[in-house]
């Protein structure tokens, strides 16, 4: 019996140190429909919505439903390898409908990656012709 219990406890200890403990974002509140956002696609996975400040004619945010730790794309675990492949498909499809002459996926990561909001996300960006390098 003791055995089962150190099991328990380690499947306990295991989940805790999995939780995420980051503050809330403003993607949390779209997420929850706290705060008004123009959403292109949403499944039970992914959501996809319109950035508030675009920086391209077309520029879309496709985001995990769960952060579950992805606050950061350094920061995913190989579990998680699925969800990563569906954002990225996601993105493919919001940019094939969206910008049919092409686009570019984009993920800032940390600090030199210029990341200002700490929940993964990709940002679709269209509509006109882009540059490089990127910047």
């Amino acid at each position: 019996m003791s055995e089962a219990k150190d099991e328990v406890q380690l499947a306990k200890e295991a989940a805790e140190s999995r939780a995420d403990t980051a503050p809330d974002t403003i993607f949390d509140k779209i997420i929850r429909k706290e705060i008004p956002a123009k959403i292109v696609f949403e499944d039970d996975r992914a959501l996809a919505f319109r950035d508030v400040s675009p920086q391209a004619p077309v520029h879309v945010l496709v985001i995990p439903k769960v952060r579950d730790g992805l606050t950061q794309l350094q920061n995913a675990r190989e579990d998680q390898e699925a969800l990563l492949g569906h954002l990225i498909y996601v993105a493919s499809r919001v940019g094939k409908d969206e910008c049919p002459e092409g686009y570019r996926l984009v993920i800032n990561d940390g600090k030199h990656g210029a990341q200002s909001v700490y929940h993964l996300h990709i940002h679709v960006l269209g509509g006109r012709q882009m540059t490089w390098p990127p910047g």
